[in-house]
């Protein structure tokens, strides 16, 4: 039987107590009616997980005992950055999601001339710990135990213009010349952009190719947004990855 995976911020340490609070205590009590001595896998997000045991249920708060630690790792060997454009509601929480799956690293939101969403700076922090808690929640679901980072909301020209050199940069693009073979035989690392409901501008399709995004084919149609960055991300993972 599967044990039940709870996200814990760290750093844990095998032998010692961690207390489990907020909504993870409430879908630990509540939810799954566990009590005191039933099992857990903890992890604190940076690598492997610990076996624990139920040592409390209070009101609120779960206080459990750690026990070894396991290293096993899920990661993917391809280091994936995601920088999706920012969509509403649930359909940009299920792209990340649904990109936690998928072994993305990191996963950048960006405001680009079409979205829709439009956010202010207290709205952005907020925004930011909510999809942050989605891919908590992702990486207990899937086995996965080291955190993607999701960064803070930033519009598309601030995040072109801190881009660094090198690096596999794919803009998917049904109007691309090329497909999966035009990109190159081996990558370690790869980023992916995917524009938001209305997709790019020309404009900032422009700027992305100048800064060194190869716009690829990935079929002859128009994909939505979520659907766009999980097909992208799939096919990345398929050719330089784990899938």
């Amino acid at each position: 039987m599967r044990l039940t995976r709870v996200h814990v911020p760290g750093p844990l340490a095998a032998g010692s107590l961690c207390t489990v609070r907020g909504d993870a205590a409430a879908h630990i009590a509540r939810v799954l009616r566990l009590g005191v001595g039933a099992s857990l896998a903890v992890f604190d997000g940076a690598g492997g997980e610990y076996c624990a045991r139920i040592e409390a249920v209070r009101k609120g708060e779960v206080v459990v005992a750690l026990g070894a630690r396991r290293e096993g790792e899920t990661e993917s060997p391809l280091r994936l950055t995601l920088a999706q454009g920012v969509s509403r509601g649930e359909r940009m929480d299920w792209v990340v999601q649904k990109a936690v799956e998928l072994g993305v690293e990191r996963i950048v939101p960006v405001l680009t001339e079409r979205s829709v969403v439009r956010l202010d700076a207290a709205q952005a922090r907020n925004k930011q710990r909510h999809w942050h808690g989605i891919a908590v929640a992702a990486c207990e679901q899937s086995g996965r135990s080291r955190l993607p980072q999701v960064a803070a909301a930033l519009t598309l020209d601030a995040f072109l213009a801190a881009l660094p050199e090198g690096g596999l940069r794919v803009l998917p693009s049904p109007q691309g010349a090329e497909g999966l073979a035009a990109l190159p035989p081996a990558a370690a690392e790869a980023l992916v952009l995917i524009g938001p409901e209305g997709g790019l501008t020309e404009r900032e399709a422009g700027a992305a190719l100048a800064r060194g995004f190869l716009p690829v084919r990935f079929g002859p149609r128009v994909l939505r947004t979520e659907t766009a960055a999980v097909v992208a991300l799939t096919l990345l993972q398929q050719r330089f990855g784990d899938l």
